[in-house]
């Protein structure tokens, strides 16, 4: 069996494995067959040696945790060989912690969660692989290879989520969104405020490649330069691309009553900011900022149901190279226009 698997805390020792261990049922009783695995930049930092740890016994690590497959075999019979299904990624820890023991494992407080692909748990690219069928996301069919899209469209189900919630804390009518930054991330949480109809605007250092267009088609405007040249107030700003003065510039950019939901990941990077002035506009306008990351399955099941509602050439367009497994070396090596690259495991 094919794997791409790492030496945890080894730069560069990226490679394609042919005779790796075919999965056991310990690892869960739904055996499905890859399809193709998403890459993304948590990928390439446990390339480069930042992170990473493999299973318990193990030395090396199969990466990969934007998963699509066929279900092979299932004896629950909650799933049915041909189904196309995404593995969930996060593993509530083994204590379990208040949040991992009723299934929001995304909120883990111990901080010993498990992850397929990044920490303790063998990843989804290789040929097989098993969950549990609690750990098994269904996709409609038609999504055929777009439904490779489903891990970090969870994470966008689960921001969206938290934001409608802190905004029922009091009366609030947003209308106006601002996404910064038009990597995958930022173009799927686009997408998911492109379907609660609001008033779109995408800020993003380059207007290179497809990103201007799918902001376009989604119906909203798309735009280069600082956030302050806008010269407007947002109701909500999802901030995806953890750049230290875009992070600063949205808090400052929020209307009363905003809320921020930062879902980028910033570099150590110090840089000086009146951060007195940074907490009155805060406090007297009643503005909230919050981070998240991952997702449980209640997201899960809501991404699934946001990527069935798409369009499926926009969703085509955000895909802009597919290499197959054999030439994994070229997957993993990033390009100026690429916004998602897949790997695809022919059969």
């Amino acid at each position: 069996m094919r794997a791409i698997t790492v030496t945890p805390g080894r730069a560069d020792s990226l490679r394609l494995v042919d005779d790796f261990p075919e999965p056991i049922p310990d690892e869960g009783s739904v055996l499905v067959e890859a399809v193709a695995v998403g890459i993304c930049g948590t990928d390439h930092e446990i390339i480069d040696g930042d992170y990473g740890e493999a299973p318990p016994g193990a030395t090396d690590l199969v990466i990969g945790h934007e998963s699509l497959g066929r279900v092979l075999d299932d004896p629950s019979g909650s799933l049915s060989p041909g189904d196309l299904v995404a593995g969930i990624v996060r593993h509530p820890d083994p204590v379990p912690c208040a949040n991992c023991a009723v299934g929001e494992w995304d909120m883990c407080r111990n901080g010993q969660y498990t992850e397929h692909g990044i920490k303790c748990l063998q990843g989804f690219a290789r040929d097989r692989w098993r969950v549990s069928p609690k750990f098994a996301v269904r996709l409609d069919p038609s999504l055929a290879e777009l439904g490779v899209l489903l891990e970090p469209t969870s994470v966008l189900a689960k921001a969206w989520e938290h934001i409608e919630r802190i905004g029922a804390r009091a009366a609030w009518e947003p209308k106006r969104v601002l996404v910064a930054g038009a990597g995958p991330i930022g173009l799927l949480a686009s997408l998911l405020a492109a379907q609660r109809g609001y008033e779109l605007h995408v800020l993003n250092r380059s207007a290179n490649g497809e990103k201007p267009g799918l902001v376009e088609a989604l119906g909203g405007t798309f735009h280069t330069g600082s956030l302050p040249e806008l010269g407007m107030e947002f109701d909500i700003v999802l901030e995806c691309t953890g750049a230290p003065t875009v992070v600063l510039d949205a808090m400052c950019q929020a209307a009363p009553n905003g809320i921020v939901c930062l879902t980028g990941v910033s570099s150590g990077r110090m840089i000086d900011f009146d951060a007195g002035a940074l907490n009155r506009a805060l406090v007297l306008e009643n503005n909230v900022v919050f981070g998240t990351v991952n997702a449980n399955r209640r997201h899960w099941e809501r991404a699934a149901e946001a990527l069935a509602a798409a369009d499926r050439d926009w969703l085509a367009r955000m895909i802009t190279r597919r290499v197959p497994v054999d030439r994994y070396a070229a997957a993993y090596h990033s390009e100026p226009d690429d916004i998602k690259v897949v790997l695809e495991f022919p059969h």
